[in-house]
């Protein structure tokens, strides 16, 4: 595989903006063979199952903060039934949440796993949505993240419905939480249910100014 710049990463975004998920999934999957690995949060797999289709034997990673829901790790064991596979989970030392604000809490738990999750990678799959925040509005479906490795994030121009009209359509496992409010799933001690009408993303780490853990800035 040649090296691609960040002229040709631009290239590819332009060619997928219009592209079905499946494309870009695919064409990852040609590109990056085993080097490649998908990342999950597990509140859907909508996008293991695009990948899975094309590759069965697609590399998968949870990141363990220790202080995730219960429903979380039940959306892992149901994601592993139905596609076969083992997650890969990642997990750095145990620590007490209470003692670390938000900020620090994430960088130690998730962001230093992610990091650990990478090693070794040429190239990664996310679920990242541009209707998930303000902040995430211009989502491209191919880049570059910090590390210089390849990002891509086919279902960047989907919305919340898409997601979950797919998952119904295809017998995709979503986390039991988004039934009962939780519209965007991360750390049980900094999630609560969303109010009627209110932004997906207003039920993390409500009462506080912090928008986003930092796996995605």
């Amino acid at each position: 595989m040649s090296v691609l710049t960040d002229t040709d990463l631009e290239s590819l975004n332009q060619e997928f903006e219009h592209a079905p998920a499946s494309k870009v999934v695919q064409w990852a999957i040609e590109t990056f063979g085993s080097s490649l690995t998908v990342a999950s949060s597990m509140q859907d797999a909508v996008l293991i199952h695009l990948a899975h289709a094309v590759d069965p034997s697609i590399d998968v990673f949870f990141i363990d903060t220790g202080l995730h829901f219960p429903e979380t790790w039940d959306t892992l064991r149901a994601v592993e039934e139905r596609y076969g596979i083992t997650v890969r989970v990642v997990k750095k030392d145990e620590q007490d949440w209470k003692a670390l604000d938000p900020a620090h809490c994430c960088e130690r738990a998730k962001v230093e796993g992610l990091d650990d999750a990478l090693v070794g990678r040429a190239a990664w799959l996310t679920a990242l949505k541009r209707v998930d925040a303000d902040t995430r509005v211009t989502v491209p479906l191919v880049g570059r993240d910090k590390r210089g490795l390849v990002k891509l994030n086919p279902l960047a121009a989907w919305t919340d419905d898409d997601v979950y009209g797919y998952a119904a359509d295809h017998d995709v496992p979503v986390n039991p939480l988004v039934a009962k409010g939780y519209l965007s799933i991360g750390c049980a001690p900094c999630t609560v249910p969303v109010a009627p009408g209110a932004h997906p993303r207003s039920g993390r780490w409500a009462g506080t100014d912090k928008t986003e853990c930092g796996l995605h800035t």
